[in-house]
């Protein structure tokens, strides 16, 4: 009768909810983590990309987000001519029941689906070690696009969902802190571009200056 209990699955979601109630119960609910700027303070020029357009998030996305800063921009690179989405939601504190929404649930919300998903390797200034971040290609009617995102802490770049909440629960324990930002970059394909490369290209080229505004 509960032989799906034995499960893999089964037991990562038991354990996760297992930490999560640890996490809410056993530790302070006040958490002052904030950013050293807003978010609106990253630069217009990241590497070879320009920013072409900024707007705000709309109220209703809001109201479900919950985010405490945001940023939403558009970036073009001059020489391929590629558009990019970047859009960047921080939460100072978890303790609330807040966290960042996965785009996996959000864009399906939007009319979008992920033909294909898996996680890949960047090399990133500053980092002797590339980041690991999670890879999707998307698809509505005919248009086609490709998404890379990434969960952001003070101390760690996290692809997974589940491991972001295991990383939430470590860092409650060991920093008494549950701040974290989600960091999405889409590029939409088109005839001649490769928008594969023009996404990894923009995730490089912004990290560094992303990070310098994240808590430390």
């Amino acid at each position: 009768m509960f032989d799906f209990l034995k499960t893999r699955r089964a037991l990562l979601l038991t354990f996760l909810l297992l930490a999560e109630a640890l996490f809410y119960l056993a530790y302070p609910k006040q958490e002052i983590v904030l950013l050293s700027q807003p978010l609106k303070a990253l630069p217009a020029q990241l590497g070879s990309w320009s920013m072409a357009s900024e707007s705000a998030i709309e109220p209703e996305v809001q109201d479900v987000l919950k985010a405490d800063d945001t940023l939403n921009r558009i970036y073009v690179h001059p020489v391929s001519g590629a558009s990019a989405s970047l859009f960047i939601a921080f939460f100072k504190t978890q303790t609330t029941g807040v966290a960042p929404h996965s785009p996996k649930v959000c864009l399906p919300g939007s009319g979008w689906e992920a033909s294909r998903s898996s996680f890949i390797d960047l090399q990133v200034p500053g980092r002797a070690e590339p980041i690991r971040v999670n890879h999707s290609m998307i698809v509505k009617g005919e248009e086609r696009s490709v998404v890379l995102y990434w969960y952001q802490t003070h101390n760690n770049v996290i692809a997974d969902e589940y491991r972001a909440k295991v990383n939430t629960v470590f860092d409650s324990v060991r920093y008494h802190r549950s701040d974290t930002s989600i960091v999405r970059i889409v590029v939409p394909e088109r005839a001649g571009l490769d928008a594969d490369f023009e996404a990894r290209s923009l995730a490089s080229d912004s990290f560094e200056a992303i990070r310098a505004l994240l808590p430390k």
